[in-house]
């Protein structure tokens, strides 16, 4: 990692990064945890372009530039900009470059849309998600959140369930994982919504063991953590989702049903398929996840604009 770099891929992160990153996450959680306030970021301009709904990392971004005492100006919806008027992403970006912001998030629903702003701007950029391509910054904070519950992440059992095609934040956490040891990736998801051929070649590359399986039932047990995604409705066809849609639900009922319940984790927000009552158990970690992703954020910016 290195001062000025744009961040645009999972893949870019060694394990070393990654405990790098933890570490910074680790001692500005403690400052801030403490009450006290950081001014290190003081005059420095984040710039957020949001050209995709986002609530939880959107404001996660803005919150962790503010924690660290910098400013944040936000692109807005997308009817109040120059967009409403027909004018490109690129040529937003490319005039808001020109402004001088020390870091620029964006979010797009086109694949490949951040390596493309990274191009046109002078300003490092941060891919906060491209389409169904990847959602680095989410992997990191899972990690991280992985490494808070066992203290490590080495020899991590994990599942990750749902849409494995579509999900962006699958493809990312699986390359965040394939850096440590003996991590065993199970996908369980139906057959024809398993993970995209690119992500298993590269898995297969980095010799990371994984098993596919239609329902949880099948692996529940072996698991430390079970990482629920939502099946995209938008992408199925409506049959295929009706059927689909019931063996992919994880309810306090049907979880209580095992000897040995997984840590919950959900990159959010969920809709149907992770139920309320869940919140009670002490393994559903998603909230916790969400606040980890303030602090990996921080730690990210920070090593970036190099404080």
């Amino acid at each position: 990692m290195h001062k000025g770099m744009d961040v645009i891929s999972a893949l870019q992160f060694s394990r070393s990064d990654i405990e790098f990153l933890i570490s910074v996450a680790e001692d500005l959680r403690r400052v801030v945890e403490r009450g006290g306030s950081l001014d290190i970021a003081k005059g420095r301009i984040m710039f957020t372009a949001f050209f995709e709904p986002s609530t939880r990392t959107r404001l996660s971004f803005q919150f962790a530039m503010t924690r660290l005492g910098g400013v944040v100006v936000d692109l807005g919806p997308e009817e109040v900009s120059s967009m409403a008027k027909g004018e490109s992403p690129e040529d937003t970006l490319r005039t808001v470059d020109g402004y001088g912001p020390d870091l620029i998030v964006v979010r797009h629903r086109e694949p490949g849309f951040a390596a493309k702003a990274a191009e046109i701007c002078r300003a490092p950029v941060i891919n906060a998600g491209d389409g169904y391509n990847e959602h680095p910054t989410q992997a990191l904070l899972d990690v991280y959140t992985i490494w808070r519950v066992f203290g490590r992440v080495d020899g991590v059992r994990v599942g990750l369930m749902g849409d494995l095609k579509y999900g962006r934040t699958i493809s990312s956490l699986s390359y965040a994982l394939s850096n440590f040891r003996d991590v065993e990736i199970h996908f369980i998801s139906p057959r024809e919504l398993q993970p995209r051929e690119e992500v298993l070649r590269k898995l297969d590359e980095r010799r990371v063991r994984y098993e596919f399986h239609e329902k949880p039932d099948e692996v529940l047990e072996r698991l430390d953590v079970l990482y629920v995604t939502r099946l995209q409705k938008e992408r199925m066809k409506p049959e295929e989702y009706e059927r689909l849609k019931g063996s992919y639900v994880i309810t306090y009922e049907y979880l209580k049903k095992f000897r040995r319940i997984p840590v919950i984790m959900h990159p959010l927000p969920r809709v149907w398929e992770l139920t309320p009552d869940v919140d009670v158990l002490p393994q559903a970690m998603y909230f916790e996840q969400a606040r980890n992703g303030l602090y990996m954020r921080m730690a990210l910016i920070k090593t970036i604009l190099g404080l």
